[in-house]
C-alpha cells in the first residue's frame, strides 16, 4: 500500500469514530470499548467519559433495518424515542427532557456531522438525516455539553459515513409491511492519492395503511469530497439534496384507541385539523478542515443549509419559501502537560444564524360546516413573518489527570441568543367560536437570553477493566420563538426566562471479553422550567417554580459462549414539580405525566459464521397522564422485535420484525381537563403493529 493510501486508511478509521473500538491487551483480557466524542470534542473511549454516553455502532443500525432514528435508539434507558407514523419524524425525550414539547425536539440538540439540525424554534430536520449514510449515533443525556448550545435536556449525535472509507460501496434494496420500500446506492471513487468522492442516493416510501393520512417518502442525494493535503492536513466536504413529505394523523381518542385495538387499523378523526403534513426540500452544505498548527490542532467548520416547507399545522398552514441557516465552528485542540502527564486542551467559537424571511400562514381553504378541515390546500393569506436567531457562543475546556488513573475534565461554554420576529397578523383563528377572525396586525418581538454551561466531571481507573465517574453540570435553556410569541400574545403580562437544569450524577463503567455494563444515578434539578399553560381560548407558557428529576440507569451485556449473549437495560426514574402553580392549579409535588416509574430492555443475542440473530423485549410501567395526576396510563410490556442476519462474501441478508406478537398498545397517551361542563379529552399515540422489513445489500 502506498503511504498516501495508508494514510487515507487510518483517517477512515479515524473518522468512523462511532463505530469503532479500542482494544487493549491486559494480561490476556481484552477490553472493547466504543469510541466517544460527543461529549469532549476529543476521541476516547466512552469508559473514560465522566458522564452518560450511549453509543450505536453501524452494525447496530444495519440489524434493525431502521426506517427512522426511533428505531435503533428507543432500548437507551433514559430515552423515549417516539413516532407517529413510523417515518422519520420523531419526538425525543431524555431524562424527561422535551416531554412538554407539544412538537419538535425541546431542550435537547440533534447535530449531524457538527451541524446542529435543531433550530432555536426547538424544529428539528429530521428529513434531512438519512439513516442509510449514518455509521453511528451518540446520545449524551443531561446538561453540560460544551458541544451544543441552548441544549439543556442532552445532545443526540449523528457521525456520517466517511467519504475516504472506501468498503462502503453498494446496493441496497428493500420491502416490508405496509408498502414500505427501501433502495439505497453508494459509491466512492478514488481519483488520485490525495482525492476521493464519494455518492449516496436514497430512497424510502411507506403508505403505512393500518392509519389514515399516514403516507411518507423521502429521496436524498448527496456527494462527499475528501482531499488530503501533503502536510497530512484533511479536508472533507458535502452537498446534498432532500425531498421529504409526510403525512402527520392525528392522535386518537378514547373510542377510536379502543376501536384499534379491536380492529388494528385506526381513523384520523379526533378534531378538527385532520390534514397536518410537511412536504419540504432541502440543500445542504457542510465543508471541514484538519490541520496541525505549532502545537495546535485546528478544526474549523463552515455549514449551509437551505430549506423550504409546506406544513398544515393546527389551525394555519405554514408556506415558508426562504429559509436559510448559516453557521461556523472554529475549534483547536493542543495537548500539553500538567502535573507530569499529558493533558487536552480544547477551546473554540461558534456562530449560527436561522434566517426566515417572508413566512407565510393561511387558513385552510376547505372547511366543513362543523369546522373540519378537507384537505390540505391553502385559503386565505392569515401571516406574513421575518424572523433571526443569532446564537453566538465560546467554549473551553481542559482534561488532564493530576493522579495516575484519574482523568478531570473541566470545562464551560457561554452561549449568547438573540431572537427577533416581525411580522403582521391579518387573520387570527379563534378557538373559543372556531373560526377564523381579524388578527392583531403588526407586531414585533426582541429578546436575548444569556446561556452559560460550565461543567466538572472526573473519572477513576479502579482497575483496566473499571472506571468510576463523577460529573456536576449546568446549563440554560432559552425560550423558544413559538413560546415567546404565544406568551406575549395571550398572557402578556408574564415574562419568560431562561431555565436552569443542574445535573449530579455518579456511575460506573465496566468493559471486558465476557461482559460490559454501565450504570449511572443522577439528581436533576431545574429552575424556572418553561412550560405550557392550557387555557380556555389559547395555550401560553410560564416558568415552573422548581422540578427534581431522580434517575438509576443500567445497562448491561453477557458473552454465555463465543456465539451466546444476553442483555438488559432499564431505567427508574421519579420525576416531580417541587414547587409549580399555575394559575388556580397547584401542582406542587405532582409527577409530570408521561414520566413512567421504570422502562426495561432484554435482548438475547446470537451468532455462528454467517449467521446472527437477536430476539429483544421493550417494556414500560404506568404514567399519569396530565399533571394534575388524576388517571394513570397502565403502559405496556412484552413488546417483541426479531432480527436477523445472513452474511456471506458481497451478500447480505437482514430480516426485522418489530411487535412480533402484534401487540396493540400507545406509546404516548395525554389528558386534557375538560372546562365550562365538557367532558375531559385524551389522546392516543397508538405504538406500530407487527412491522415486517427484508432487505438485501451487495457490496462491490
Amino acid at each position: 500500500m502506498q503511504p498516501k493510501k495508508l494514510t487515507l486508511a487510518i483517517l477512515a478509521a479515524l473518522f468512523s469514530s462511532t463505530s469503532t473500538f479500542v482494544v487493549a491487551q491486559t494480561d490476556d483480557i481484552v477490553e472493547l470499548d466504543r469510541i466517544s466524542i460527543t461529549a469532549t470534542k476529543v476521541e476516547r473511549g466512552s469508559k473514560t467519559v465522566p458522564q452518560s454516553v450511549a453509543v450505536v455502532d453501524e452494525k447496530q443500525i444495519e440489524r434493525e433495518n431502521a426506517m427512522n432514528i426511533n428505531d435503533v435508539i428507543d432500548s437507551i434507558p433514559g430515552v423515549q424515542a417516539i413516532s407517529k407514523n413510523n417515518g422519520y419524524d420523531s419526538r425525543l425525550i431524555i431524562r424527561g427532557a422535551g416531554l412538554k414539547a407539544p412538537y419538535g425536539v425541546r431542550e435537547i440538540m440533534v447535530i449531524r456531522d457538527g451541524v446542529p439540525m435543531t433550530d432555536p424554534d426547538s424544529f428539528t430536520r429530521f428529513d434531512l438525516i438519512d439513516i442509510d449514510d449514518m455509521e453511528g449515533i451518540e446520545i449524551y443525556k443531561g446538561p453540560g455539553s460544551i458541544y451544543a448550545s441552548n441544549a439543556s435536556g442532552g445532545v443526540v449525535f449523528i457521525k456520517s459515513k466517511s467519504v475516504f472509507n472506501e468498503q462502503q460501496d453498494r446496493i441496497k434494496v428493500g420491502v416490508g409491511s405496509f408498502g414500505s420500500v427501501v433502495f439505497n446506492a453508494k459509491k466512492s471513487i478514488t481519483v488520485d492519492d490525495n482525492d476521493s468522492l464519494a455518492i449516496n442516493v436514497s430512497h424510502r416510501t411507506s403508505d403505512n395503511d393500518w392509519r389514515d393520512w399516514n403516507d411518507f417518502d423521502t429521496t436524498q442525494v448527496s456527494l462527499k469530497h475528501g482531499h488530503m493535503f501533503d502536510d497530512d492536513s484533511v479536508l472533507e466536504t458535502e452537498l446534498a439534496y432532500t425531498e421529504a413529505n409526510l403525512q402527520l394523523p392525528q392522535s386518537l381518542s378514547a373510542s377510536e384507541f379502543a376501536a384499534y385495538k379491536d380492529s388494528g387499523e385506526t381513523t384520523n378523526t379526533n378534531g378538527d385539523w385532520q390534514k397536518s403534513g410537511r412536504y419540504s426540500t432541502m440543500l445542504f452544505f457542510n465543508s471541514r478542515y484538519e490541520t496541525t498548527v505549532g502545537e495546535y490542532t485546528f478544526k474549523p467548520q463552515v455549514y449551509f443549509t437551505q430549506w423550504q416547507h409546506y406544513h398544515p399545522v393546527t389551525g394555519m398552514i405554514n408556506d415558508a419559501n426562504d429559509n436559510k441557516v448559516l453557521g461556523t465552528d472554529l475549534a483547536w485542540n493542543r495537548t500539553h502537560q500538567a502535573f507530569g502527564q499529558s493533558a487536552e486542551f480544547l477551546f473554540g467559537l461558534t456562530a449560527r444564524t436561522d434566517i426566515r424571511n417572508d413566512g407565510k400562514k393561511y387558513t385552510y381553504r376547505d372547511v366543513d360546516a362543523d369546522g373540519v378541515v378537507l384537505t390540505d390546500e391553502k385559503g386565505d393569506l392569515a401571516q406574513v413573518e421575518d424572523s433571526k436567531s443569532t446564537i453566538l457562543g465560546a467554549y473551553i475546556q481542559d482534561s488532564f489527570s493530576p493522579i495516575k488513573n484519574l482523568t478531570v475534565d473541566l470545562g464551560i461554554r457561554y452561549d449568547r441568543v438573540d431572537m427577533s420576529i416581525d411580522g403582521d397578523e391579518i387573520l387570527a383563528y379563534n378557538w373559543g367560536s372556531g373560526s377564523y377572525g381579524a388578527g392583531s396586525g403588526v407586531y414585533s418581538y426582541d429578546e436575548t437570553y444569556h446561556l452559560f454551561s460550565p461543567k466538572i466531571g472526573a473519572s477513576y481507573a479502579l482497575t483496566p477493566q473499571t472506571n468510576v465517574y463523577g460529573l456536576i453540570a449546568s446549563s440554560n435553556q432559552a425560550p423558544t420563538e413559538s413560546e415567546m410569541q404565544a406568551t406575549r400574545d395571550n398572557a402578556p403580562e408574564k415574562t419568560l426566562d431562561a431555565s436552569t437544569s443542574t445535573n449530579y450524577e455518579i456511575g460506573l463503567k465496566h468493559r471486558s471479553k465476557k461482559w460490559s455494563a454501565d450504570v449511572a444515578l443522577y439528581f436533576n434539578k431545574l429552575k424556572d422550567e418553561i412550560v405550557q399553560v392550557e387555557n380556555s381560548y389559547a395555550d401560553y407558557y410560564e416558568n415552573a417554580g422548581e422540578t427534581d428529576k431522580r434517575g438509576l440507569e443500567l445497562t448491561a451485556a453477557y458473552h454465555l459462549t463465543s456465539q451466546w449473549a444476553v442483555g438488559a437495560s432499564g431505567s427508574k426514574t421519579r420525576y416531580e414539580y417541587v414547587d409549580y402553580i399555575s394559575g388556580t392549579n397547584d401542582y406542587s409535588g405532582n409527577t409530570l405525566r408521561f414520566s413512567p416509574d421504570f422502562q426495561y430492555s432484554l435482548f438475547l443475542d446470537w451468532r455462528k459464521a454467517a449467521y446472527s440473530a437477536r430476539l429483544e423485549t421493550t417494556g414500560v410501567s404506568s404514567y399519569y397522564m396530565d399533571d394534575a395526576n388524576t388517571e394513570k396510563y397502565d403502559g405496556y410490556d412484552g413488546v417483541v422485535h426479531l432480527t436477523a442476519g445472513y452474511a456471506h462474501k458481497a451478500h447480505k441478508l437482514n430480516l426485522s420484525v418489530h411487535n412480533i406478537g402484534d401487540k396493540r398498545y400507545a406509546s404516548e397517551v395525554s389528558k386534557t381537563a375538560g372546562v365550562y361542563g365538557n367532558p375531559d379529552s385524551y389522546y392516543y399515540t397508538p405504538g406500530t403493529p407487527r412491522n415486517i422489513m427484508l432487505s438485501y445489500q451487495y457490496k462491490y
